[in-house]
């Protein structure tokens, strides 16, 4: 079988002319697209990587701000958890709301919806490539809080990993619910106010009140300084990260418009 030599811009030749490539190579490809847009977004550059890397800096090493450290934990063990949360929602939430919302409004969800990629493909191209910048904010942000300091614990790494994957369930959820049910310029004012507001008072970044643990960021940020802090397995985060993604997704599918 002979294939067609590869089009500018993609790094793969053609299939032959009058078949489309198979779907999990229409759902990498589209995941590469959205992953390397992303990155390349200065905005969004800003909100996954420079900000968190400048927080996590700050709280580490400042003393004006007042970090909790209770359990012999030094600043380190408190804030680099924090700051990975924090990272998983801004890729999960306000990187996919904006390019969701703004795609939609353009008429390109529409258009990919009539494709060989179709809907389906569509969405798990855009899961794919927030997995994909979560892989590389977790080596930057992690490889900085080691360089700081930081001794993750171990035995947590697994009860970490079910935390950032119902997190990043979630907040996909909550940024698809909010792009394919406002106009473009309401999800972009609201998905970066949301963000500073669960930024500022969520319990993600550093420990809050007891009623933030009932939020995605709050179960979020708890789920990760208990696991890699401690190394416990903690049930109360992973149950409100589960129902906030049920309830979530179920919006999502209920109220979605491609156009």
């Amino acid at each position: 079988m002979t294939t067609s030599p590869a089009a500018p811009g993609l790094d793969h030749p053609l299939p032959p002319a009058g078949r489309a490539a198979n779907p999990l190579r229409r759902v990498l490809s589209h995941a590469g697209y959205e992953a390397r847009t992303t990155l390349r977004n200065g905005e969004q550059l800003l909100l996954s990587l420079v900000l968190p890397a400048l927080l996590l800096v700050f709280l580490a090493e400042a003393t004006v701000v007042d970090v909790p450290t209770d359990g012999g934990l030094a600043r380190i063990d408190v804030v680099a958890p924090g700051v990975l949360a924090l990272a998983v929602m801004s890729s999960a939430f306000t990187g996919q709301a904006i390019a969701t919302g703004f795609d939609r409004r353009a008429g390109a969800l529409r258009m990919f919806a009539t494709t060989p990629l179709g809907r389906g493909g569509l969405l798990g191209g855009k899961i794919v490539a927030v997995v994909a910048v979560q892989v590389v904010q977790l080596v930057v942000l992690g490889g900085i809080s080691l360089a700081l300091g930081w001794r993750p614990a171990l035995a947590g790494i697994p009860a970490a990993l079910v935390s950032m994957v119902l997190g990043t369930a979630a907040f996909t959820a909550l940024a698809l619910l909010l792009a394919g049910t406002l106009r473009a310029e309401a999800v972009l004012a609201g998905a970066n106010l949301l963000w500073v507001l669960l930024l500022a008072g969520g319990g993600i970044l550093l420990p809050g009140g007891a009623w933030t643990s009932a939020l995605p960021s709050g179960a979020l940020g708890d789920g990760l300084r208990l696991a890699l802090g401690h190394g416990d397995w903690s049930v109360w985060p992973i149950l409100v990260l589960s129902a906030w993604t049920a309830l979530l997704t179920w919006a999502c599918v209920r109220l979605f418009r491609w156009s």
